[in-house]
């Protein structure tokens, strides 16, 4: 297979929003493949790398790239490429740098300019081809004759889709059928659409559990005996960070547990502290200097809303209604997230505002009758908040002026495509920076730096920002169609990744105009 086929189908993909030609494409260039070609497809175009990490940066890749020259001709197969990356991954000691940066210049000089391109893309982690992993579930299912669902069912659960292509290859829809769940394979949170208010939800599931929407951080709880493996909802495993929700854990009368909820830092009368106080326990300077100072300054109580697996039960299929009363039986009360399972508008009314008057952020209503879609964001599972609130993607700031000269100020935000994955601009604001978050900002931008005019500085596409905003407008200034009024910014989002942004439909719902 050669490294100009994938990358002129990677040149294809970017080029059309058409979910159906990129899946179209994908799927015809993984027929007739060999095992190892086929895990390589689906791992470069799904935006990863087979080995993981192999120790080159965004700076590494570029400077690389810089220095070297562009091959007339195409003569790499994919095969090669593989054995350089594993060469590169297997450099170090004294001069590791140097011999690194060589090996990636004599490989970007046997690349045609498409190849360097998809490269710098795969080895950044900026391949930007929209819908990466979506888009290849639906291809794979096609390539191998095998239904979608069962295609996203396996991988769901397996987090692993080689093994599903592989799975699917070799025994079709039955090898699909047998992945389970498991311990220590973490899975994509459940996510949740946007509603306006307990009428909507009720209309649409005419009986909801109302949850507690909590501003913490989400966690997913493995446990098996005496381990315990504690995730976030980028499924970075974060156990070392947090003992006391390793303790709780291990006093569950169970053997083997998996549990979703979030994470909180209380004051002493019971109230949550902000989101930011808890991102403190996830920072670099949580060390062994400074845990027990953290640990007591800054206690952490996790609050469960959902239960995936009890020692032999697995529980992701069953109805939320099942997954609820087997989590309540097992996990003490003062650990279940708050909840009012209820038909009346009227009393889900009552809970969101003693929700909100406990200092919460608002409701999660759930279908009682719904089954577990990890990675999903559907309609079984709506938030109401009180405000306007929006996770967007940071693609860059303009400098201050007046007395912001010399910061990076007015934020260009981005809001993602549900259908394609593409990041489209939808505004810039200024609005709710302390003179801290301004110098954050100048000083951790440039680290992400991608260009830059006499005016802005382009970023990656890494940072998630929550903003409030007064209402949504149409717009045919920006590229996503619509704009916010009265933008503002409330907080940086570092638990959240740029492909769990709100989506342009969630926007819409509060279009005005």
């Amino acid at each position: 297979m050669r490294l100009h086929d994938v990358a002129e189908t990677w040149t294809n993909l970017r080029t059309t929003r058409s979910r159906k030609k990129k899946v179209g494409w994908l799927s015809e260039l993984m027929a007739d493949r060999s095992d190892e070609e086929l895990e390589v497809l689906v791992t470069w175009l799904s935006g990863d790398l087979r080995q993981g990490r192999i120790g080159v940066g965004y700076a590494a890749a570029y400077t690389a790239v810089k220095g070297a020259a562009e091959a007339s001709a195409t003569s790499l197969s994919a095969a090669q490429v593989e054995a350089v990356f594993v060469d590169v991954q297997g450099i170090s000691g004294a001069g590791s740098k140097k011999r690194r940066h060589d090996a990636l210049v004599a490989l970007f000089e046997a690349c045609t300019e498409i190849e360097q391109h998809f490269l710098v893309g795969l080895l950044t982690g900026e391949l930007r081809q929209g819908a990466l992993k979506g888009v290849m579930v639906d291809a794979l299912a096609i390539a191998m004759e095998v239904p979608k669902a069962a295609v996203r069912r396996a991988a769901m659960l397996s987090g692993d889709l080689k093994a599903v292509a592989l799975a699917a290859r070799s025994g079709g829809e039955e090898a699909l059928v047998a992945f389970r769940i498991t311990p220590f394979t973490a899975l994509l949170p459940m996510l949740a659409k946007t509603a306006q208010d307990p009428d909507e939800v009720l209309e649409l599931h005419g009986e909801a559990a109302f949850d507690a929407k909590l501003d913490g951080v989400r966690i997913q709880v493995h446990r098996v005996g005496a381990r315990v493996q504690v995730y976030t909802r980028t499924l970075k495993e974060v156990s070392r960070l947090v003992p006391e929700v390793v303790d709780a854990a291990l006093a569950l009368p169970c053997e083997r547990v998996i549990l979703d909820g979030e994470l909180l830092a209380l004051d002493p009368a019971g109230r949550p502290r902000a989101f930011q106080a808890v991102m403190s326990r996830f920072g670099r300077n949580f060390d062994k200097r400074t845990q027990p100072v953290l640990l007591d300054e800054v206690p952490l109580t996790p609050f469960y809303f959902d239960c995936l697996l009890i020692d032999d039960r697995d529980l992701i299929d069953e109805p939320l209604r099942e997954r609820i009363a087997a989590m309540e039986a097992l996990v003490p009360a003062g650990n279940v997230v708050r909840r009012c399972v209820t038909t009346s508008a009227d009393e889900g009314d009552a809970f969101f505002t003693s929700v909100l008057d406990a200092g919460h952020e608002g409701v999660i209503a759930k279908n009682l009758e719904s089954a577990y879609e990890a990675g999903g964001r559907g309609k079984d599972w709506l938030k109401i908040k009180p405000a306007h609130t929006f996770d967007l993607v940071v693609l860059g700031c303009d400098w201050g002026s007046g007395r912001r000269q010399g910061w990076l100020s007015n934020i260009h935000l981005g809001v993602r495509d549900g259908d394609t994955g593409e990041i489209l601009m939808c505004g810039k604001t200024f609005k709710g920076m302390t003179d801290e978050l301004l110098r954050w900002q100048t000083e951790t931008f440039q680290t992400l730096e991608t260009s830059r005019t006499d005016w802005t500085v382009f970023i990656r596409h890494e940072l998630v920002v929550e903003i409030a905003a007064d209402s949504v407008m149409p717009s045919t200034r920006y590229p996503a169609g619509l704009s916010l009024r009265f933008a503002r910014v409330k907080g940086y989002r570092p638990d959240k990744d740029p492909y769990q942004a709100s989506t342009i439909e969630e926007l819409r719902r509060f279009m005005k105009g």
